[in-house]
């Protein structure tokens, strides 16, 4: 009997498959995955055009779409929460909402609409809470984990990160070197121009990032030769970060291309059975299963659902299981060979510890009609069984299998 505890959180478990990044086959969690970014893309385009005065006449129609797609935020983050267990899986419940409210989506979440409801509560501070609407352009990066080519960037930019830092760093001590040495030249010549060393500074970001503003530029030939150089230095600064970010993006395409050549190459071997009541995975979860190394659960269909298996997914009687495992590369094949037992034969009737055959021969399985028995010293043979055997002996008419 199914309660309604089980059902709440069956309900909770696919609501977290809604709201999380849904598979292209998925077309509920797809069809939620563009009315979120329909949202987050409305938001914005009105929180512009509520900048513009000449559409002033449009602020009631402009105020109210606000509010819909605010409102649109505040139900994305109250199902976040109420699947927070699902998506998070710190244990508790507690501690999976606490995962969510404290990280840095769930914290731009809730300022997404927060800043719109406040003034309702606390009046005096309208204007403050106004300033926080400015986060939800955050809610952008969001956008970027369900298109693949926008997560490509983020992916190149956190894995050069190191190699960013590196070059922003480069960046600064040149800056501060170029701005101490044109205030040392210059500072005598235009003391009003370059009063302190920020004023180098000044001129060394626009010198090295930018062509010059012009407002502030070095006037002696010490200082002009200086700035020649120094502008020199500016071009390969620049290029640094561009290689690096390049250089990413040429590693990224190649590892997806050779993701793709080995998936085609290296094909993963399945296998699909069907539990009874009285086999022992039933009633355990799937990460209790202790499986072997290279050996998962890759779908469980029951009913007419088919689940994605999780660690905390329980196996019931009737479910079929299948199960996905890694060729082995490299290994001596291994060669069994299938008899079947017709009526005159003389192991019809007799236990397989009582066989008169070679130790060089071992039994590995029995096909009985529908049923498949591991067999044991006790497992006794009948006509018309299909055995799989291991020998190194010739047993004449018999079926060469290759494993």
């Amino acid at each position: 009997m199914v309660t309604k505890n089980t059902k709440n959180e069956s309900f909770r478990e696919k609501l977290a498959r809604v709201v999380e990044i849904g598979a292209s086959d998925d077309w509920l969690s797809r069809g939620y995955d563009f009315y979120i970014t329909g949202a987050i893309v409305v938001n914005l385009i009105v929180a512009l055009l509520l900048t513009y005065e000449e559409l002033s006449a449009w602020g009631g129609f402009l105020h109210a779409l606000e509010d819909i797609t605010v409102f649109c935020f505040l139900v994305d983050y109250v199902l976040r929460l109420i699947a927070a267990r699902y998506i998070y899986r710190k244990g508790t419940e507690a501690k999976s909402i606490a995962a969510y409210a404290l990280s840095f989506s769930g914290v731009v979440d809730l300022l997404s609409f927060l800043p719109n409801y406040l003034p309702f509560f606390f009046p005096a501070g309208a204007i403050a809470f106004r300033m926080f609407r400015v986060v939800r352009i955050f809610r952008l990066f969001r956008i970027t984990a369900y298109y693949d080519s926008l997560n490509a960037i983020a992916e190149v930019i956190t894995g050069k990160k190191q190699q960013l830092l590196s070059s922003v760093f480069i960046v600064l001590v040149l800056m501060v070197g170029s701005s101490l040495c044109m205030y040392s030249v210059e500072h005598d010549a235009q003391p009003e121009v370059f009063r302190n060393a920020f004023s180098g500074i000044w001129w060394a970001v626009s010198t090295l990032l930018t062509v010059g503003y012009g407002d502030i530029y070095p006037i002696t030939t010490l200082g002009k030769l200086l700035g020649i150089f120094i502008s020199f230095l500016g071009v390969g600064i620049v290029a640094i970060p561009t290689g690096i970010i390049s250089a990413g993006f040429v590693e990224q395409y190649a590892r997806v291309q050779s993701t793709a050549t080995i998936a085609r190459e290296q094909d993963i071997h399945f296998i699909k059975f069907r539990l009874e009541s009285e086999d022992a995975w039933v009633g355990r979860s799937v990460l209790d299963l202790k499986l072997p190394r290279g050996v998962i659960v890759t779908a469980v269909h029951r009913g007419g659902e088919v689940i994605v298996p999780r660690g905390d997914v329980v196996l019931a009687a009737e479910d079929t299981v299948v199960l996905g495992a890694e060729p082995l590369r490299g290994s001596v094949p291994l060669s069994l060979k299938e008899v079947v037992l017709m009526e005159k034969n003389p192991w019809n009737g007799q236990c397989i510890r009582d066989l008169d055959i070679s130790r060089q021969t071992v039994i590995v399985l029995v096909k009985r009609g529908s049923r498949v028995i591991i067999p044991n010293g006790t497992t006794r043979l009948r006509a018309g069984d299909t055995l799989l055997l291991h020998t190194k002996v010739p047993i004449s008419g018999s079926t060469k299998i290759q494993i």
